[in-house]
């Protein structure tokens, strides 16, 4: 199994549409994350930077490696593009992050 963690970061004043938008996560973006083998997946946020983890047994996922990008993925990536860093094919700025320490 992969522990996947990342950082993501959203624009100032954007805190409160982004916490909305997730509350009402899209029922096609819920059922592409549970098909693609992702599991306990969390986003914790610290001020602007968001920070994200989850867990899969496939880490070559597209989701996980930004490979191949689903058509629902892409329309809820260009949804929350007006609150996030994003690059400039329309895709979240990530900046991954390495495990230092796991205790189970």
């Amino acid at each position: 199994m992969a522990r996947v963690a990342f950082k993501m970061r959203l624009k100032p004043g954007c805190e409160a549409i982004y916490q909305e938008k997730h509350d009402a996560v899209w029922p096609e973006v819920a059922a592409l994350i549970r098909r693609t083998g992702i599991r306990n997946y969390s986003i914790h946020r610290l001020g602007l930077d968001l920070f994200a983890y989850y867990e899969t047994d496939e880490p070559t996922a597209p989701l996980a490696t930004g490979g191949a990008i689903d058509p629902v993925q892409r329309d809820w990536w260009l949804m929350m593009e007006p609150y996030m860093e994003y690059n400039d094919d329309h895709t979240p700025t990530i900046w991954p992050m390495t495990e230092m320490f796991y205790q189970e």
